[in-house]
């Protein structure tokens, strides 16, 4: 019950189905990232955004992803495979182009 509670007081569903920490601009998603990826606790993920969100909304937020784990990896995959399908459209940057023209970029 308590959870029911704190998913309503922190946690907001838009319409695409992404889930969101009121109040903010912080998707649930990017609170697990920066636990589950880079290992922050939550008083890390805190002090990296400047104290918001709140401690409170922080575990909110994971509580909210281990209960929904299997969709929240999933809508990640399918923003992660978006995001290369457009970096493969784009091609190389201008910049990079230039960089390598002038034999000061060689990586690959």
């Amino acid at each position: 019950m308590a959870l029911a509670t704190a998913e309503r007081t922190h946690i907001r569903v838009d319409r695409k189905g992404r889930a969101w920490i009121k109040g903010t601009p912080y998707k649930v998603l990017d609170i697990a990232i920066d636990h589950v990826v880079h290992g922050f606790s939550p008083e890390e993920i805190h002090f990296q955004h400047y104290g918001e969100p709140s401690l409170a909304q922080i575990h909110a937020a994971l509580s909210y992803y281990y209960d929904h784990q299997a969709e929240l990896d999933g809508q990640l995959e399918r923003e992660v495979r978006g995001f290369e399908a457009l970096r493969a459209k784009a091609g190389q940057s201008p910049v990079v182009k230039r960089l390598r023209a002038g034999g000061k970029f060689a990586l690959a």
